[in-house]
């Protein structure tokens, strides 16, 4: 009666699906590496815990697209970054309407207004949805990857729990683009945690005078530069509360905690505006940075304008203009498990590169090279980068500042 321990049968555990490529986590990185690995002839399975897709993007109502460019009139993403942004306005734009990036502006047009964009979360997370499944794409929602067999150093099934009870996939690659490095620490790779962990956010839209708007009511501990040129952003603090993001009692404790300091703005503002009604609020814990890939490079962020021979993609600077980073294809792997890729919020980068590597453009762009990758091999240390490098240049990708 005094253990702190239960015993667990053994068991068998039965091999439900089998695909070539297994992607855990749906948000802009899954949703884009799944997209690249089917689009490259592979069968695909993307494993999501909730039911719908975009992550903080939509499920979260993290609505803001972040930049495409460099803040001084170079684009910087192309490929499924930039196709995602559009699907993500395929019925309009709710705020920040890029004119000049769309519809031919001239460089001193989009050096004044970067290329991001406010949309629509709902509409997003279907039209994503639609894409994938057009492509072939399998996707299982309200599933969780927990656990992981291995063969050696490969692994050779994922361990899966949803209403169907507990079963497995079998696959010749994994990629883990599940914001939190799930797979990569399940299965033996290294891994590292964010030392400053994650701040209260809980971001909600109201109506009030006619019109549906966000409210950011929390942000990153990184404030924007002044010109960032987003409207309506707000930074505030919502509490002094911080968390890992990789514990569960501790994570329920935080989306209490925001959950209460957002009941009591509403009301406040309920108060003094007679016609204030929330519409919707943030479904899934609003978690930054967590835990990462410690991957065979550890990217910082002094490293913008630095040539990356094995870049897989580029990315700005969402809080400042200047910055552009090749991202070498070596922060999506590790030593210690061969067929496992990492993309989108777990690639392996240092704290002060995380903030900048970890939104919707940067994770749309690791997660096509993902996927790409994993339609080439399952050994992805011993991968031909140059054959990765012309596949993404074929699909639109910029590898390097000066191409």
């Amino acid at each position: 009666m005094g253990s702190n321990t239960v015993f667990e049968e053994g068991r068998q555990t039965e091999i439900r699906f089998s695909c070539d490529v297994l992607v855990a986590g749906g948000g802009i990185a899954g949703i884009a590496a799944a997209a690249a690995a089917a689009r490259n002839g592979k069968s695909v399975i993307l494993l999501e815990r909730e039911y719908g897709l975009g992550g903080m993007a939509t499920l979260g109502l993290i609505t803001i697209y972040l930049p495409l460019d460099d803040g001084e009139g170079n684009q910087v993403i192309y490929g499924l970054g930039e196709e995602l942004l559009h699907l993500s306005i395929k019925h309009g734009a709710e705020a920040n309407y890029p004119k000049a990036w769309l519809e031919g502006g001239t460089r001193e047009e989009k050096i004044e207004h970067r290329y991001v964009v406010q949309f629509n979360p709902h509409l997003f997370a279907i039209d994503a949805e639609r894409l994938l499944t057009d492509l072939g794409v399998r996707i299982l929602y309200g599933t969780l990857a927990c656990g992981v067999l291995k063969d050696a150093d490969l692994i050779s099934a994922v361990l899966i729990e949803n209403k169907s009870g507990r079963s497995a996939v079998r696959a010749e690659s994994y990629i883990d683009c599940t914001g939190d490095a799930d797979l990569c620490h399940l299965s033996g790779a290294g891994t590292a945690l964010h030392a400053g962990g994650n701040g209260l956010a809980s971001w909600y839209y109201y109506y009030s005078e006619g019109i549906v708007k966000l409210k950011m009511f929390g942000l990153a501990d990184v404030i924007p530069d002044e010109d960032a040129d987003y409207d309506n952003v707000m930074v505030e603090s919502i509490g002094n509360l911080r968390f890992s993001g990789v514990d569960g009692e501790e994570l329920s404790r935080a989306v209490i905690e925001a959950h209460s300091t957002m009941y009591a703005d509403i009301l406040e503002h309920k108060a003094a505006v007679s016609d204030f009604v929330p519409v919707t609020i943030s479904q899934i814990p609003l978690v930054r940075m967590s835990r990462r890939l410690s991957g065979a490079y550890v990217m910082d962020d002094t490293e913008s304008r630095v040539f990356m021979e094995d870049s897989i993609g580029m990315t700005g600077d969402w809080r400042k203009r200047g910055p552009a980073y090749e991202l070498p294809y070596r922060l999506l792997y590790g030593p210690e498990v061969p067929n496992l890729l990492a993309a989108g919020r777990c690639i392996s980068v240092t704290d002060a590169m995380w903030d900048i590597s970890r939104v919707i453009p940067p994770c749309a762009v690791t997660g096509e090279a993902a996927g790409t990758a994993a339609s080439l091999t399952s050994d992805f240390p011993n991968l031909d980068v140059r054959k990765l490098q012309e596949r993404l240049k074929a699909q639109g990708v910029k590898l390097h500042a000066d191409s």
